[in-house]
């Protein structure tokens, strides 16, 4: 299909300028017709964001429209369905927003929000090296976006820098949905195509060999851009052929700190899990990656981050023999797979706690870990300004923070950990109930543990206690803990 001129009429849009030609498709900015304000349905489209009221869309908009011509392959007309059906059921803000959809029939287009912002491809044309913490800002709004996306249980699998947007307020939104799997419906490019399909220098390796559907392949394909911005290198070029696409199921990168070796030892160590051959060793999670690029001082590091060269031809070869043999699994709902490694949080008291209340808090985390294997654990206290208000050096803001994050580690050294990551914090606010809930909407906690209100149930009618306000306002479970300390543990404990 040829590339349309301005003032071209299709439905009850008018295009403006076409802002992109490319491969797949032709992008343009559009409007509603002028005659078309407040009337009906637009004929031989699908306008579920206009069904309320006048065409007033509120944000301005584009269309997408696939080449359909005889140098397009099949994919293209693939992956337009594949847009057209699960476009419509996306919802948040790390989505444009949809507007519009023509069918097959009369012509083929997606009319959505025209969100404003840069590619991250803009980051990775810049001329000087990026710092640690604006890799780290980047890949955690690409994390949190690609959690947002699987708990709607798609999986994008075609993450690359130019479909991630930035906005000028730092939040990541995620474009071109064509290669993308729902769910809930019908694999169409499973269906249709019989080899991999995918951009070759972010695909992982399990869809390498045909699976679709694990969200930890987006999270392979967020540790390769990271890699890029990290060292300006692709970690496994950009291979052609299927034998090339095939050596990444035993392969490892360089590491990045032997292509940049002023590259902290914490974000080595993310980027090269991220990358893990097998889809097991890496984040079981997008939240579990953005709690540690936004947390880096808290991330563990083993010996992918201090390695300076590549493991060795034996390694290689041993993983090649693994590869070879290895028998994959569909996988579980994205959604699912999230449920299964939940971050929880624990609110310990700073001030006037009893080893009862200690105690108790240790038992219920130690329960709640016994029943999901996979879930990491975040300790939290919160402590207020007016506890540095006095100038004495020993009372400043790094030593009382240092003080509490001892408190924190000594409590949760008798906590069996296995299989666990586990993490300390010290919040400063004057709200402690505001203060929780705010960490745990921004660190996508599931559960939270805390102790019970000790005021009598007369004084919790007349004030709003921690407990309460948390429990009203959380995102997330609340376990609310009541005190109790055995005899017997009471020398132990203390």
């Amino acid at each position: 299909m040829k590339q349309l001129e301005p003032g071209t009429r299709i439905d009850c849009f008018e295009i403006k300028e076409c802002i992109h030609s490319g491969s797949m498709a032709h992008i343009y900015s559009v409007e509603y017709a002028k005659n078309e304000q407040g009337s009906g349905p637009c004929a031989g489209a699908t306008a579920l964001a206009e069904q309320a009221g006048p065409r007033v869309s509120g944000f301005a908009m584009v269309m997408k429209i696939p080449r359909m011509d005889a140098a397009a392959g099949a994919e293209n007309i693939v992956g337009f369905e594949v847009e057209l059906q699960i476009y419509p059921t996306l919802t948040g803000p790390h989505v444009p927003r949809f507007v519009a959809a023509g069918d097959l029939l009369h012509l083929p287009y997606l009319v959505m929000e025209h969100v404003q912002g840069a590619t991250l491809q803009h980051w990775l044309d810049q001329p000087e090296a990026l710092s640690p913490q604006t890799i780290a800002q980047l890949g955690d709004a690409m994390a949190i976006a690609a959690h947002s996306l699987h708990r709607q249980n798609v999986c994008h699998l075609d993450l690359k820098p130019a479909n991630v947007l930035i906005r000028d307020d730092g939040t990541a939104v995620l474009l071109d949905f064509g290669l993308s799997c729902h769910a809930h419906y019908p694999d169409l490019l499973a269906e249709e195509m019989r080899q991999a399909v995918g951009s070759p220098a972010w695909i992982a390796p399990e869809q390498v060999v045909g699976v679709r559907g694990d969200l930890r392949s987006d999270i392979f394909a967020i540790g390769v851009m990271l890699y890029q911005l990290a060292t300006g290198e692709y970690p496994f070029g950009a291979p052609l052929t299927q034998g090339g696409l095939r050596q990444r199921l035993w392969m490892t990168p360089i590491p990045p700190r032997r292509h940049r070796p002023d590259l902290p030892d914490w974000l080595q160590e993310i980027i090269l899990r991220c990358l893990e051959p097998e889809a097991a060793q890496r984040y079981p999670s997008a939240a579990h990656l953005a709690f540690d690029l936004a947390n880096p001082g808290q991330v563990a590091i083993t010996e992918r981050g201090r390695r300076t060269r590549g493991v060795g031809a034996w390694t290689h070869f041993k993983r090649w023999i693994k590869a070879a043999g290895m028998c994959y699994k569909p996988s579980p709902l994205p959604a699912q797979q999230i449920d299964e490694v939940p971050i929880l949080m624990v609110a310990i008291p700073h001030d006037d706690v009893t080893d009862a209340t200690l105690y108790s808090l240790k038992q219920a985390v130690r329960r709640s870990l016994g029943i999901r294997p996979g879930a990491r654990l975040a300790c939290v206290t919160v402590i207020s300004p007016a506890d540095r208000s006095t100038t004495d050096a020993d009372r400043s803001a790094t030593a009382l923070q240092r003080k509490h994050l001892a408190r924190l580690k000594q409590w949760a050294q008798s906590l069996d950990m296995t299989g666990h990551s586990v993490s300390c914090h010290v919040i400063e606010a004057g709200d402690v109930a505001q203060a929780l809930v705010r960490y745990a909407q921004n660190n996508f906690v599931s559960v939270m543990i805390l102790g019970a209100a000790t005021h009598g149930i007369q004084m919790q009618r007349l004030v709003a206690t921690v407990p309460m306000r948390v429990v009203r306002d959380a995102p997330c479970t609340v376990i609310l803990v009541k005190q109790q300390l055995p005899f017997s543990a009471l020398a132990r404990e203390s």
